[in-house]
């Protein structure tokens, strides 16, 4: 067996979950610096990346793990139920770094190479763009990079324009786009990020005037078109890939919440009661449903997630019916999580708004978390229209 084929063996028997475990209590222990510092601490972004956790989704032959989406989802609930914050950036970390299978390696390379080689984007932006020899040349503003704390490189998503200027489109009428890829010392960072949760993530605003971008710098999202490397995994698109991280990563919020909801209710006795919150049959029936909730939708999420990995294996396409039951399974969860959040954060009483309790920092990040784009009511308006046989909504699959 040659180096090459020895370190893919190699990746091939690493827990990915086990390994972010080991992070957990150095995770945890960052929470309250994370909070207040608005981002995650340098130290704790070398940790993950030394442990290869930014690397997920890139592939094998550059050094990545190229999990499945099944691993991706279960890693992303593990550290999210240490700290959400840090788990968004991982999870945002990766999916922007999928992008490695798209570009030529050495451009894979100068980008990723380094440990701490992360990139970063905000979703698409009105931009003035235009093509040029060699690359674009690009001006606009984008929101909501989340971990460009933590970043070296961001990205800026336009729509792919023809010969004649017009936009281009899909098969399914969605815009066709590209990621232009540079140094985030190019761009200038405005701070915008100060919300209710997920406060760690720095999701802020980043702008460009008149940036050169070398066309071996950019990624087209064209699902005509192969990755360069890797194998099954970059048959999913980027959204595929988001939706399966950050619907694990809402339920790894949620089940760490209702651990700790099971440890109080066996000590707290509220005032005016005689007996714990265990012994009360209302608290007693919103724990069995909330475990229900939990594991049904964390069974859908992997289970979905499982059968088309296996259907993609054999015929190498990702359908109009798994892209809807990759959203179902993944709005499902990040819905089911918030709910049961809430449900046992009223019945925690007083002792879940104290800063110094496991409950009130969760509540705030899964109601943020719940108001993303991957846990948008719409999309069980977009996949019931598709159960019912209209036509998909080209937003619902963005890139």
């Amino acid at each position: 067996m040659d180096g090459v084929s020895q370190d893919r063996a190699a990746r091939d028997r690493i827990d990915w979950v086990a390994r972010a475990r080991s992070l957990g209590p150095t995770i945890a222990a960052a929470g309250d610096e994370i909070e207040r510092l608005r981002e995650l601490p340098r130290p704790l972004t070398l940790a993950l990346a030394e442990a290869g956790l930014f690397r997920l989704l890139q592939p094998r032959e550059l050094g990545g793990g190229e999990v499945t989406p099944m691993e991706f989802a279960e890693v992303m609930g593990e550290i999210a139920g240490y700290d959400a914050s840090t788990a968004w950036c991982v999870g945002q970390g990766n999916g922007c770094g999928a992008a490695a299978a798209y570009l030529d390696p050495a451009v894979a390379r100068e980008i990723f190479g380094p440990v701490d080689g992360i990139l970063a984007w905000g979703p698409p932006s009105n931009a003035d763009v235009r093509k040029v020899p060699g690359g674009y040349r690009l001006t606009g503003t984008w929101n909501f990079a989340s971990g460009s704390h933590n970043a070296s490189w961001l990205g800026a998503h336009i729509v792919e324009r023809g010969a004649d200027g017009a936009p281009l489109h899909r098969a399914d009428g969605g815009s066709v786009l590209r990621s232009l890829l540079f140094p985030k010392n190019a761009a200038q960072m405005t701070d915008i990020w100060h919300v209710m949760g997920l406060r760690g993530t720095g999701s802020d605003q980043y702008s460009v005037t008149d940036l050169f971008v070398r066309d071996d710098h950019t990624v087209l999202h064209d699902r005509t078109v192969p990755a360069r490397q890797g194998g099954l995994l970059y048959r999913f698109s980027f959204s595929n890939l988001y939706a399966s991280g950050f619907a694990g990563l809402a339920l790894g919020v949620a089940r760490a919440f209702y651990d700790s909801f099971v440890a109080l209710a066996a000590d707290k006795t509220p005032r005016g009661a005689k007996s714990t919150l265990r012994h009360n049959n209302v608290v007693q029936s919103q724990v069995a449903q909330a475990s229900a909730r939990l594991r049904s939708a964390r069974a859908f999420l992997l289970s979905s997630l499982g059968e088309i990995w296996e259907a993609v294996a054999e015929t190498g396409e990702v359908t109009l019916d798994h892209n809807a039951t990759i959203r179902l399974a993944s709005t499902w969860a990040i819905k089911q999580a918030r709910e049961v959040v809430d449900e046992l954060y009223h019945a925690a009483g007083a002792t879940a708004i104290f800063d110094d309790q496991p409950f009130e920092r969760r509540f705030r990040d899964i109601n943020t978390i719940a108001q993303q784009m991957q846990g948008a009511q719409r999309h069980f308006e977009t996949v019931g229209g598709i159960l019912l046989g209209l036509d998909p909504d080209a937003t619902m699959f963005t890139f």
